[in-house]
């Protein structure tokens, strides 16, 4: 592919997405695309994926919206674009499994933020590959906040503003899946 056909290919990819959770939020489509343990059961897979590109209300949006932007800054050239949509793809599957096997009480669920996570995980580990220091810096706040999270849940302040309860599972599946995928991306650079 043209070297300038795939920089415009991936810098098309982040405001596509944003755009596409804007779309969704404002036609209203949580009842229809939410992840929804009971609708599941009843075989709406779809919902596993399309539950991510949802939220709740304009500050849930807009704090997802500037995870996405962090990630497009300082990571979009980490990956392909087709690395980066499996990554997205693989890493809904995943959060929704996760919370469907493991946390039963979560009946509903909408946001970015478990995805957001996985795309941190890569970014960081890429960011890792060209600085040690950097990298290191970033996975370990990374993983204390998933550790704080897991301990205490979500802040109180997140809480307030989305008017929810923080997801934290997500973020946690969201992390393994990002792992899952670092993982993946080394064994094909060791082949």
């Amino acid at each position: 592919m043209n070297h300038r056909l795939r920089l415009r290919a991936s810098d098309a990819l982040w405001p596509g997405l944003f755009l596409l959770c804007l779309a969704l939020y404002l036609a209203d489509a949580g009842m229809l695309l939410r992840y929804d343990r009971q609708m599941i059961a009843q075989g709406e897979f779809w919902r596993l994926i399309t539950g991510h590109l949802l939220h709740l209300n304009w500050p849930h949006f807009w704090l997802n919206m500037g995870g996405l932007l962090m990630v497009a800054v300082f990571f979009r050239r980490d990956c392909t674009v087709g690395q980066w949509l499996g990554l997205m793809v693989f890493s809904c599957l995943v959060i929704g499994a996760g919370l469907y096997f493991f946390d039963s009480r979560m009946f509903w669920y909408v946001g970015l933020s478990g995805v957001l996570h996985s795309l941190f995980v890569v970014g960081a580990w890429r960011e890792r590959q060209r600085s040690a220091l950097s990298g290191n810096v970033l996975l370990l706040l990374l993983v204390s906040k998933l550790v704080y999270e897991q301990a205490g849940g979500g802040l109180d302040s997140s809480e307030a503003l989305i008017g929810a309860r923080v997801a934290v599972d997500a973020h946690l599946f969201g992390a393994l899946a990002g792992v899952m995928f670092v993982l993946f991306l080394w064994r094909q650079t060791k082949k």
